[in-house]
């Protein structure tokens, strides 16, 4: 008896080691710091205890996540809150299952010692934005401060002309546009975080299917658990592990910028804020942005945004 019960135990151990299953997550640009819980997971092991072999898709300059999403040749893909209301908008069988930032790390910034020291101050500024930021947060901020378009300039990745005219702002992200222009131009901006000034979007948020969500639950429950603990290792414990994969496929990423967005991550709570569980999400924070969206005339006919999304593994 003690020799059947030993091998059934020999047997569930293989089995916990050895059956895992392939997925892919595909990501919203070059792997950095942004990602650096799931690579932790990787790195700690997480994904393999509850038997998922993860592989990561780096995004970037035409590579469309989206459409790797639809076309099932990934399983997971990063997103955020607008382009979800859009699968909605479209009719289309995906929705977010998890958000890993409550914050978007996206920023307006402007020079320091300039009184600009708050958006209600952009009036009358020149502001540097892209095609990407007039249609996303920009009219969000617009309308809670009262600011118009008139000064609008385009942005180009480009930040000499911001650094050039004292008096201008320029959007960015918080872990880039601050730590380039540190580095040439020797100053701190002053950050703005739009997520602190109404827009209030969730951003690395994890889309799949209907069909996974149906068929496959479990694998949604373990990949979302998994990644949670992920990003509470990469946050609080040494986040070299990740550093090192994030490496490995984007060679290019400096040590001293991943530092750095380790660091602004934590100081802006863009995963981690008080009472709130890493990766949950709530109706509230969907209705108010799909009703701030309506207002602003980004969607013109109604939505039942609660299709968006499911808050059945995030919380």
């Amino acid at each position: 008896m003690k020799k059947i019960n030993l091998c059934i135990l020999i047997l569930f151990i293989s089995f916990k080691v050895y059956a895992t299953e392939e997925i892919k997550l595909s990501l919203d640009w070059f792997p950095q710091a942004e990602h650096g819980g799931f690579f932790q997971a990787i790195a700690n092991g997480y994904y393999e205890d509850v038997g998922l072999n993860v592989e990561i898709i780096p995004g970037g300059p035409g590579v469309n996540t989206k459409a790797m999403l639809m076309a099932d040749q990934v399983t997971f893909n990063l997103g955020g809150s607008a382009g979800a209301l859009n699968y909605v908008k479209q009719n289309l069988p995906f929705k977010v299952v998890a958000a890993f930032f409550q914050k978007t790390p996206q920023i307006l910034m402007s020079h320091p010692n300039q009184n600009i020291n708050h958006p209600s101050e952009f009036k009358d500024k020149t502001i540097f934005l892209s095609n990407f930021g007039r249609m996303s947060f920009w009219p969000f901020i617009k309308s809670k401060y009262n600011l118009n378009d008139e000064n609008l300039k385009n942005y180009n990745f480009n930040s000499q002309p911001f650094i050039d005219d004292k008096k201008s702002i320029q959007q960015g992200y918080l872990s880039s546009e601050p730590f380039a222009i540190k580095k040439i131009a020797n100053f701190d901006p002053v950050i703005h975080l739009v997520a602190d000034h109404g827009f209030t979007a969730y951003a690395n948020t994890i889309e799949t299917s209907l069909d996974t969500i149906k068929n496959n639950p479990d694998l949604v429950k373990n990949f979302v658990e998994a990644s949670r603990l992920g990003w509470i290792s990469f946050l609080n414990d040494d986040p070299l592990p990740a550093y090192k994969l994030i490496q490995i496929l984007n060679p290019d990423m400096p040590s001293d910028k991943l530092r750095y967005a380790h660091k602004m991550m934590k100081k802006y709570n863009i995963v981690e804020v008080e009472g709130i569980k890493i990766g949950s999400m709530t109706d509230e924070r969907w209705k108010n942005f799909y009703e701030k969206s309506k207002e602003l005339s980004i969607y013109e006919n109604e939505l039942d945004y609660k299709k968006a999304y499911t808050l059945e593994f995030s919380n």
